[in-house]
């Protein structure tokens, strides 16, 4: 079929709605959405661009595909040249001289961004202001890009069936950037390093988990060393990458949203018009939401951990075959409506925030939810570490006589307080259930956690992600009576020689796609080297599986964006940004918790010079809750608090060499410096001669689009129609 992006630029979506309570006010409405809509395409073609409105997959719905001429679109190249230049960003696009675009066209991507740049910036910012959320333009739903079908076909076959390893050329990243823009080109080049990466981690798991125990403090401190060097590396393959990109310093030329409320209007762009200090108290005044959230969030898993414990191991009355599905019921009814509730108030807590420019809100944003959702994440193994095993003969006896509203409790109000004491002064019945939790609590259970975490919960969401849009989109066909079709891809049809009508259906579905979150893909990674840097000592098998994992990863995610969600927004992006803080953090917490881990669960026949650093323990088994808290707990955040201070010099030495070894003198390093010298020299010199350049000596791309059929029809009778239905 006909590309799409071939015919458009991108589209604009018009939805116009009468909801109200009296037919005045409806007609009404219908009126102010059709003058807002000749406003529109008014707009779009005073500011020299092609604009034709089509009919959308609802009434009301108006489709207005946009298409920017080749002179316009020199326009905006230039005016993006002098805008990097001034602000010190090296782009490869401008070398300070006449570009011949017949040698060297413009990228996909690039042309994409100007143009919606151009679309929804503001007009002090020299654009015209139509985007989502502009009191200008209520109606204005979203502003999309259109799927390269050709392309997209093309690029999937080739990693489905050629690339075979983990590894993306230098090449193919620039096919990814030249396509998708920056932004998605570094998430994929995160993707094949951190997944290149966890090779080390997983052959010496497989050796651990041969030919040692878990626990293994030799394991834990390569495993340690490992995320560190990999976060370090990090930051200098993404710094590498933007001078090899020219995004060295993105954020300096970077729009401002539409939605920033400025004090006031002003053209500078480097003048905010917000006072920092009152962003900043907004900022803090957030916290204690977010506090809030945590802490009603963890008493909620805590008490879905205790009952699943407890009713899954330990209670044998009337219905347990139906008790034990209890505790997953209420996980699937109120984990995720809170946390959908609390992504609402995180927005708009960003929202009011008022961020100038899109990256720091999305920074923001992405702080705020990853919070939640990594406590989701992570507090069901931390629970089992250092609640569920030192305290769960004591837990699990004080639960069972509260659920059971048993006379006597285990008497805590003394130091060296015993379980089985407690026990003794329940009925016979719960004695006997009390003297045996010792024997029936699962003492496998963080090995079965682990794998639940990196096997069976990454095969369900990539389930979620590539299978699940497939089953929705054939219901979704069922019930509109189009039949089970699986692939929402329109078909070509045979009185169609234009490929016009191929192309409008092809707009049709895609504006019914939803929006690709790049958030999503990063979560989804970030959490798993959380699993693997923080928790894989219990089950050293679990790289293994993680590796795994990413290989299928890198296949999925890329026929996910361009199968399942709308075309990303190319953006130009110098960095992960705060993933890359995120990733810093777990490696902290790891260093913390796989030293309490080692010392808390260490098998005492365990030898060796690290081994002697920790002492040789074990908890007893029938030891009191406040004995267990004495003999094992505070040693392990001791040890814990030790291992922290050990981390600092740790990173600070990998740091210092990986500066020196990958960066001091690299071609990376001299190139950026060589540029910026031969830029300024270059647009010094032919300054004098910018006015005499002829725009006829460049070879400009045809106008083929503008004598379609497609680009006769402007949607007012679509609309008009409408509104006398209405």
């Amino acid at each position: 079929m006909a590309s799409s992006s071939l015919k458009s630029d991108l589209v604009v979506q018009f939805v116009a709605s009468t909801a109200s309570v009296s037919k005045q006010d409806a007609r009404n409405k219908a009126q102010a959405a059709l003058d807002e809509y000749n406003e529109l395409l008014n707009t779009l073609h005073n500011a020299g661009l092609l604009a034709a409105g089509k009919p959308g997959n609802t009434t009301g719905e108006i489709l207005v595909v946009v298409s920017c001429p080749w002179d316009k679109l020199r326009e905006l190249i230039e005016t993006e040249r002098h805008t990097d230049f001034l602000h010190g960003l090296l782009t490869n696009a401008y070398s300070g001289e006449d570009r011949d675009f017949s040698a060297a066209p413009v990228s996909p991507a690039d042309r994409l961004r100007l143009v919606h740049s151009y679309v929804t910036a503001t007009s002090t910012q020299g654009g015209l202001g139509i985007a989502p959320g502009s009191k200008k333009w209520p109606h204005v739903k979203s502003v999309f890009v259109l799927h390269d079908r050709t392309f997209n076909h093309t690029w999937i076959s080739s990693w489905t069936k050629r690339q075979l390893g983990f590894s993306l050329s230098d090449k193919e990243l620039d096919v990814v950037k030249n396509q998708f823009g920056e932004s998605v080109a570094l998430y994929y080049t995160f993707l094949s390093s951190y997944a290149q990466s966890l090779v080390f981690p997983a052959l010496i798991g497989v050796t651990f988990w041969k030919f040692e125990k878990p626990y293994n403090p030799i394991y834990s401190l390569l495993v340690v060393i490992w995320s560190v060097t990999f976060v370090e590396w990090w930051r200098i393959r993404e710094r590498k990458l933007s001078i090899r990109w020219g995004t060295r310093g993105a954020a300096k030329v970077e729009k401002r949203r539409v939605e920033f409320r400025p004090v006031k209007e002003t053209v500078d762009e480097d003048d905010e018009s917000f006072p920092w200090w009152k962003r900043e108290f907004r900022v803090l005044t957030s916290l204690p939401v977010i506090a809030t959230a945590a802490v009603i969030l963890t008493a909620l898993l805590t008490g879905i951990f205790v009952l699943e414990a407890f009713v899954t191991q330990l209670y044998t009355g009337p219905g347990h075959q139906v008790a034990s599905l209890i505790p997953t019921i209420m996980f699937a009814a109120l984990v995720p409506q809170f946390l959908g509730v609390y992504q609402k108030i995180a927005a708009a807590l960003t929202e009011w925030e008022n961020h100038a420019h899109q990256s720091t809100h999305d920074a923001s944003l992405t702080i705020k939810t990853f919070a939640l959702s990594s406590i989701v994440a992570y507090l069901g193994l931390s629970l089992s570490a250092f609640v569920y095993v030192p305290f769960g003969e004591y837990l699990m006896t004080l639960v069972h006589a509260l659920l059971f509203k048993e006379s006597a409790k285990p008497a805590d109000n003394k130091a060296d307080a015993k379980v089985h004491e407690g026990a003794a002064k329940l009925t016979p019945a719960s004695a006997e259930t009390a003297s045996n939790i010792a024997s029936k609590l699962n003492s496998s259970r963080l090995q079965n956690q682990m794998f639940a975490y990196t096997v069976t919960n990454q095969i369900i969401n990539t389930f979620l992600e590539i299978g699940l849009p497939f089953v929705m989109r054939g219901v979704g066909n069922v019930r509109s009576g189009k039949g089970l079709r699986m692939s929402g891809t329109p078909k070509a049809e045979k009185d169609d020689p234009t490929g016009d009508k191929l192309f409008i259906h092809d707009v049709q579905y895609q504006a019914s796609l939803p929006e690709y979150s790049i958030f999503v893909d990063y979560s989804e990674m970030v959490t798993q080297f959380g699993y693997v840097a923080l928790y894989s000592t219990i089950w050293p098998l679990a790289p293994v599986m993680a590796l795994v994992n990413d290989w299928l990863e890198l296949r999925s995610d890329a026929f996910k964006m361009t199968t399942h969600t709308r075309r990303p927004i190319p953006t130009r992006v110098d960095t992960i940004g705060p993933w890359l803080e995120n990733l810093g953090f777990i490696t902290w917490l790891a260093a913390l918790i796989n030293s309490a881990l080692v010392y808390l669960f260490r098998p005492s026949t365990t030898r060796g010079f690290l081994s002697s650093i920790f002492h040789q323990h074990a908890m007893s088994a029938h030891s009191g809750p406040l004995d267990t808290l004495e003999t094992s707990i505070v040693p392990a955040l001791l040890i814990a608090l030790s291992a922290s201070h050990g981390y600092i010099v740790l990173r600070a030495a990998i740091r210092h060499l990986l500066e020196r070894a990958l960066w001091k003198g690299c071609p990376e390093s001299r190139e950026g410096g060589r540029k910026e010298r031969i830029v300024k020299q270059t647009y010094l010199k032919s300054a004098k001669a910018a006015g005499a350049s002829s725009v006829q000596s460049q070879k400009r791309e045809p106008s083929t689009v503008s004598n379609s059929l497609l680009w006769q029809e402007d949607g007012k009778a679509e609309l008009e129609k409408w509104i006398k239905t209405e």
